[in-house]
């Protein structure tokens, strides 16, 4: 009894910030995509559960308990498994890397164990990014992560993923956040024929996440500058709570190019180009 799951990364194309519960979750309004780039979950049954974490991106990643894929594993309540981790995606940037572990995991283990998988609610009891990463599909995320809406008409994206090696604590992010109650996008979306078109309404939303993360880690600057300064970018911006930003692009052969002369300016950078992807 085997089974892998891809746990791609997640894109903020936007990130508005609209309240804060009582308990001190925020709230949200987000239009999410997700990438042909990430990590793989594998697992098998065993005599008990134990994760094993490897992989280029492995360095630093925790393998016990605090690691979201074993908090699934307790969520759906599987059997013991074994499970493997192979980290591609750097930690603590903002592409959602331990929520779509968390999500890939709870795929994985129904697949081999014939199990249910749990509701958007209680996966956002695992994380708030997790029902979006279950779900693994361009959507429209509100209230805490738990409220979904499928974005079907969304053209296919081509992307540069850039991280300047700067991990970034999400509370430190959101503790600098000047204001927490933002205006939400419009209730109603447009209709996007193509990336260009896409982008250009894009660009009047926001990430209300930026300021306080720049201030954090001035390279985000510096990667979003290089981004735009790349041929047909049409787009940059960053992706939750960074510090990874990301470029639209028209074509895969324009990303591939840019992701090129970015990483040879920037070899301590990660750069990886990358298209919309979804289960």
């Amino acid at each position: 009894m085997t089974a892998e799951a891809f746990a791609p990364a997640k894109i903020n194309l936007t990130l508005h910030v609209t309240g804060q519960r009582a308990d001190g979750y925020h709230l949200l309004d987000s239009l999410v995509v997700f990438a042909d780039v990430g990590d793989w979950v594998r697992l098998s049954a065993a005599e008990t559960t134990s994760l094993t974490v490897t992989g280029p991106r492995a360095a630093g990643v925790p393998d016990d308990g605090s690691n979201l894929v074993l908090k699934a594993a307790g969520r759906i309540g599987a059997p013991p498994a074994a499970i493997e981790l192979e980290k591609h995606l750097p930690p603590a940037s903002g592409i959602g890397g331990g929520s779509s572990d968390a999500a890939a995991a709870l795929r994985a283990l129904s697949a081999c164990f014939g199990l249910d998988l749990p509701t958007p609610e209680a996966c956002a009891g695992i994380g708030a990014d997790v029902p979006a990463c279950l779900a693994a599909r361009p959507t429209r995320m509100s209230g805490i992560g738990d409220q979904l809406s499928d974005l079907p008409g969304l053209p296919p994206l081509h992307l540069v993923l850039v991280n300047p090696g700067v991990p970034i604590p999400t509370p430190e992010v959101f503790a600098g956040l000047a204001r927490k109650t933002n205006r939400p996008m419009p209730e109603n979306l447009p209709d996007w024929p193509d990336a260009e078109s896409c982008a250009l309404w894009l660009a009047t939303q926001r990430n209300d996440l930026d300021l306080p993360a720049r201030a954090l880690c001035p390279a985000i600057g510096v990667a979003l500058m290089r981004l735009m300064q790349t041929g047909g970018c049409l787009l940059a911006r960053m992706s939750g709570s960074g510090a990874t930003c990301f470029g639209l692009y028209a074509t895969r052969i324009e990303a591939e190019l840019a992701a090129q002369a970015i990483s040879a300016a920037h070899r301590d950078w990660w750069v990886k180009p990358a298209s919309s992807w979804q289960l």
